[in-house]
């Protein structure tokens, strides 16, 4: 480990904001629009965004995917061939499901009561940042985008533990020193592997300094759980 200043030290702190990126390529899941499905694509869903860090917003994509994949069930067909696509716009996430009808448009309905007409739609309105509708043809991709509290796509969600981890791995050499370019930056994968390295080598210290291994694992997993639940 390279020697530091407390200078420098405060310095990358202040930097703040991800140094290693996350990588959220965009990906895409062709479907028959069935009830049946619905269940799967949630799951699907919920799995890929906890791979890109985005636990807050999984409930609210759930909703998303679940009404416009209904949408088509409704006014298009059951079984109908359709696709979903995920990927980044920015801080946010966008949420695209594509179906054969140009014809049949989702449409915001405001309804009360008992009135079922246009709630899926409402309840996506309802939680996204904006929506739309792309006419191809005779074809249409229904969209929409949540906010994720990112400022880019390879960026995560701030946090003192999360800044306290970045800047040790950058201090320690395994990541971009302090004023270089972004090109240089490690891997989301090449960072985890460093940063798995490293809680090795804590364990390593607390064994050498008597302390119970297994003790500390699970003192810090019950740390993490209190930690993670109360910023969920």
């Amino acid at each position: 480990m390279h020697s530091v200043t407390v200078e420098t030290w405060e310095e990358v702190i202040r930097m703040g904001g991800c140094r290693f990126g996350v990588e959220r390529k965009r990906w895409e899941l062709p479907f028959l629009a069935q009830a049946e499905e619905l269940a799967g694509l949630r799951r699907v869903m919920r799995l890929h965004l906890e791979l890109w860090g985005l636990h807050r917003v999984v409930h609210p994509a759930q909703i998303c995917v679940t009404e416009l994949v209904g949408n088509v069930i409704k006014h298009v067909g059951a079984g109908t061939p359709t696709c979903l696509t995920v990927g980044m716009k920015g801080g946010h996430l966008r949420i695209e499901v594509s179906d054969p009808d140009g014809q049949a448009l989702p449409t915001l309905v405001r309804a009360s009561g008992l009135e079922e007409g246009g709630r899926g739609v409402a309840l996506v309105d309802g939680v996204a940042a904006r929506w739309g509708v792309i006419l191809r043809g005779d074809s249409k991709i229904t969209w929409c985008e949540l906010a994720t509290g990112l400022d880019t796509a390879d960026g995560h969600v701030d946090g003192a533990q999360v800044a306290k981890a970045e800047a040790l791995l950058g201090l320690c050499g395994l990541g971009a020193r302090v004023g270089s370019s972004r090109h240089n930056l490690l891997s989301v994968t090449e960072a985890a592997e460093a940063a798995t390295g490293l809680i090795a080598d804590l364990l390593h210290w607390l064994r050498a300094h008597g302390f119970d291994i297994d003790e500390a694992l699970d003192r810090a997993q019950l740390q993490f759980e209190a930690e993670a639940e109360g910023v969920a």
